[in-house]
Order: C-alpha cells, then sequence, then structure tokens
C-alpha cells in the first residue's frame, strides 16, 4: 500500500477500532494501520495522521460544533464523524497538503464507507472549517498548489 487514499481508508479504520475498542494506540498502529505499508515515508504520513487525529480529538471536535446546528458531535455517524476529524487534523497539521486534497480525500472515503448522503454532509462541514480557519488566521499552508489559498481567505 502506498496510495495517499488507501492510508486514509485504514488510517479511518485504526480510529474507528481505537475509537470502539479502547485500548493501546500503539497496539492499534502495529496491528491495523501500517501491516500492509511497504515504504516509509507512507508509513511515517500514516502513524502521524492518526496520532495526530487522536491527539486532537476534541480541537476538531469544536470546529465541528461549530458547524452543525442543532446536532452534537455524538449524533454524527461515528465513520462521518472520525473522517470529519480526521480531515481537519489534517488540514490543520500538514502544511503541505491543500484543504481541498484534504476535503476531496474525505468525501472519497465517505463514499466508501459510509451512508449516500455522508459526502455532501462532510464537504459542507469541511468547507465551512476551512473558512473559519482562515478568517481566524489559523489556515497554515505551503509548498506547491496552496495559491488558492488568498481567495478561501477573501471569502472568509
Amino acid at each position: 500500500m502506498s496510495n495517499r487514499r488507501q492510508v486514509r481508508e485504514r488510517t479511518m479504520q485504526a480510529l474507528y477500532a481505537f475509537e470502539l475498542g479502547g485500548g493501546d494506540a500503539k497496539h492499534i498502529i502495529s496491528s491495523v494501520l501500517v501491516p500492509e505499508i511497504d515504504d516509509d515515508t507512507t508509513r511515517v504520513f500514516a502513524e502521524q495522521l492518526f496520532l495526530r487525529s487522536l491527539d486532537r480529538r476534541d480541537e476538531a471536535d469544536e470546529l465541528i460544533v461549530q458547524h452543525t446546528e442543532n446536532w452534537e458531535v455524538s449524533r454524527i455517524a461515528l465513520i462521518d464523524r472520525l473522517l470529519l476529524r480526521m480531515a481537519i487534523v489534517e488540514i490543520l497539521t500538514f502544511e503541505d497538503i491543500p484543504p481541498k486534497v484534504s476535503i476531496n480525500e474525505a468525501i472519497e472515503v465517505a463514499k466508501k464507507f459510509s451512508t449516500a448522503k455522508s459526502g455532501k454532509f462532510i464537504n459542507g462541514i469541511l468547507d465551512a472549517v476551512v473558512l473559519t480557519l482562515a478568517r481566524d488566521g489559523r489556515l497554515k499552508k505551503s509548498g506547491r498548489g496552496l495559491v488558492g489559498l488568498d481567495s478561501i481567505e477573501d471569502r472568509a
């Protein structure tokens, strides 16, 4: 496995296993997340995305709550909630990944693993989160493919 989408799918599955079974993050990394990852760069990305998603869960949930009127985070389908958290953490902490990529990847994984309406729901929440982060000056991106952020900040 070397494709980042596959890594995101596996990371979502690892987060799901952690959420349902609790336990030790190191065990889930070794048993669920990395067994089929064949290169070091991809393995590092997977581990960072998984661990950061766990570490920054509360921060991601706060952003989700800001953009879901009359919904408690606990009422959002578990897979959708995990994908939202994972994408928000990716947007916040991986400076070299454009927000559009993080959003599109979350939508594509949702299409495969969640309900027919999940993609639109996730897209709406993540679009709003990106606008909020840009407005608040919390969107820190650098590198190729990130030129379009000026227009995001203008909309915020």
